[in-house]
């Protein structure tokens, strides 16, 4: 049976989309959340109304800021109390020009690598030093298929960043198994979220075509697997990654 009784996850980037959907369907499977937003709590404050104060816990975190990881995951533990599981979901991806500006493209490099990449490092880090000592834990980060075949050329960086989260996930699975702590990568498409909207405007049908599904998935999907890697279900799973594209990407 499925269930997350008990555990506190923390989930970055929960504010709405993906992560959204994971801290709900994380709060029905009976776990205690803390989400972390950047702007603004967003569907945090509703998901407290539903499940009670004492279950959903919202944390202000500007990722692209050095240092924010190991700082939010010692607000998240004073907060909760204790974390059994980490959910890697914050991410960003500006369309940078190659041929643009080059102060533009050093900022923006920066800064995905900064949320996509190093603060997900940092988060990985504590988490294993937690961990550890305690039994273990599990983590799961969302990559995306770009990690695998690529993305446009505007989006260089996001495709690099997404392709280091791979190669750390792969690497703590293989050098921390023996301590129980388990790490997996959940790799989307196109997921129906603000982010992915571009695809239904006009002039972007080949984006949508390339998809023989037919749509985006919807973030639920995401965050079942989500959920459902923290179970301790598949644990050894550990280490792999799952597709979750439609078929618009198929290893």
């Amino acid at each position: 049976m499925l269930t997350l009784t008990d555990q506190t996850i923390l989930i970055t980037g929960a504010s709405r989309g993906i992560g959204a959907a994971t801290a709900r369907i994380a709060l029905g499977a009976g776990a205690t959340i803390v989400g972390s937003y950047h702007r603004g709590a967003g569907a945090l404050e509703d998901l407290a109304a539903d499940f009670g104060s004492g279950r959903v816990h919202a944390l202000q975190a500007d990722l692209g800021q050095p240092g924010a990881g190991p700082d939010l995951w010692q607000r998240a533990l004073h907060t909760a109390g204790k974390i059994d599981g980490l959910v890697n979901n914050a991410g960003i991806a500006p369309a940078t020009k190659l041929d643009g500006d080059y102060e533009r493209w050093l900022q923006d490099w920066s800064q995905v690598l900064q949320v996509n990449t190093r603060a997900v490092a940092d988060l990985c880090r504590e988490a294993i030093l937690y961990f550890k000592p305690r039994g273990g834990g599990r983590i799961v980060t969302v990559a995306s298929r770009a990690a695998f075949r690529g993305d446009s050329v505007d989006y260089l960086h996001y495709a690099a960043s997404k392709g280091a989260l791979v190669a750390l996930m792969r690497s703590i699975a293989r050098g921390y198994a023996p301590d129980r702590i388990l790490a997996f990568l959940v790799a989307p498409g196109w997921v129906s979220t603000d982010m992915a909207s571009i695809i239904y405007e006009p002039g972007n049908e080949a984006a949508l075509a390339e998809i023989p599904m037919g749509k985006a998935a919807p973030p639920e999907e995401i965050g079942n697997m989500i959920v459902f890697l923290l179970s301790g279900l598949v644990d050894h799973s550990t280490g792999a990654t799952f597709d979750i594209n439609g078929a618009s990407y198929v290893r």
